[in-house]
């Protein structure tokens, strides 16, 4: 009889290829099943993941699940998981659901955060899990335009030009960042994201932030439903998948 098997994880995305499982390339993907198979003895285990992640972006609360026959306790799965996997992906939560469930289909919200060092010098040893920005930042500037991103929009304009889905509305209930001295983190959460969308709204922000752009340009850019109308896109070592929300 067979059980589904939810696990919450996290990794650091710095030497992975991304989550999905790409042929001849290391993704986080690729190491779950690597393991999953050794321990079914050679049969292939599919996991299924509440979204995939870039080549660079971490994750500190990624859900995925998995149908097994072994009857193991979650205990004894967080124990042999973390035992054969490799050490920049740990399972932090083992529980097994209800058939039904579904790691994306499930999900009703997601929250990503992102991270910026502003600081003149780069640090050496933060260098993969932030993204230095040396120029001085109007942080009030910045909280205004976080705000005209909140609610319901399309989101045409802070997605990646290569996106092939057609619907492109999305509610985002929170959009704020939090200063702590030099590190700067912004937070989103929504019922769903776009390709590359956390990282052009950082990167928009950035520019309002130092005057390349007014806060409520935000809402033309929105109207504009044009990737050309944005700012760049801020690189993948400073974004976490932060966590994904069930009704349970």
């Amino acid at each position: 009889m067979n059980k589904r098997m939810k696990c919450t994880l996290a990794y650091d995305g710095t030497y992975f290829s991304g989550y999905q499982v790409q042929p001849g390339k290391r993704t986080v993907q690729g190491e779950l099943e690597r393991v999953l198979t050794q321990m079914h003895k050679g049969q292939m285990v599919r996991v299924a993941a509440s979204g995939r992640t870039d080549a660079g972006v971490h994750a500190c609360g990624q859900v995925i699940h998995f149908d097994t026959a072994l009857s193991l306790s979650p205990q004894q799965w967080k124990k042999a998981l973390n035992a054969l996997l490799p050490d920049d992906i740990v399972i932090k939560h083992v529980q097994e659901v209800d058939a039904s469930f579904h790691a994306r289909f499930a999900a009703k919200a997601k929250e990503y955060r992102y991270k910026v060092r502003n600081a003149k010098e780069r640090d050496v040893f933060l260098r993969h899990y932030c993204y230095h920005y040396p120029y001085a930042l109007d942080i009030e500037a910045m909280k205004q335009a976080l705000r005209l991103i909140e609610g319901t929009h399309d989101f045409t304009s802070f997605c990646s030009a290569k996106t092939d889905i057609d619907d492109r509305i999305r509610t985002i209930y929170q959009a704020d960042m939090a200063v702590d001295q030099e590190m700067l983190e912004f937070r989103l959460i929504g019922n769903g994201f776009l390709y590359n969308m956390v990282r052009i709204i950082v990167g928009t922000i950035l520019e309002v932030g130092q005057g390349k752009r007014s806060a409520d340009s935000i809402s033309t850019i929105l109207e504009a439903k044009d990737r050309r109308y944005a700012g760049p896109t801020a690189p993948p070592q400073g974004l976490y998948l932060w966590k994904v929300y069930y009704d349970n």
